[in-house]
């Protein structure tokens, strides 16, 4: 691993530069943030097709970026837990399991407000259809 030697407004950049590299290793190596970015992406196209007002919008944002941190810290932890335990343990499968619970805690939210989000749009535009 490198190490952050650089100082001051280096160091600053330098700490985005890694960010980054832990977000794009994790969509690159986990099955489940590839699945969590592209249903944001769809959810994100489809509050722009149905014109959706900014407080709804920043609730569709809010959402997706509590699951999507939520699974950077799930993989973080694994990874941490499998570098410290590679045998299984009990507490291990803890540790896994708790911050697995997270991430499917914060994407029922995310569900729960895209169903509030999105439920009157979608009958007003199926009515639009029927009629």
């Amino acid at each position: 691993m490198v190490k952050n030697t650089a100082v001051g407004h280096k160091k600053f950049w330098h700490s985005f530069r890694f960010a980054s590299q832990g977000i794009v290793s994790a969509f690159k190596s986990e099955l489940n943030m590839k699945v969590h970015c592209c249903l944001a992406v769809v959810v994100l196209v489809a509050a722009a097709v149905f014109r959706l007002p900014l407080a709804s919008w920043m609730l569709l944002l809010f959402s997706i970026t509590l699951v999507l941190t939520a699974e950077l810290l799930n993989t973080a932890i694994e990874a941490t837990v499998d570098l410290i335990s590679p045998e299984i343990h009990p507490l291990a499968k803890r540790a896994k399991d708790t911050a697995a619970g997270a991430v499917l805690l914060t994407a029922v939210f995310a569900v729960l407000v895209g169903v509030y989000v999105f439920y009157h749009p979608v009958m007003d535009w199926i009515t639009g259809l029927m009629s």
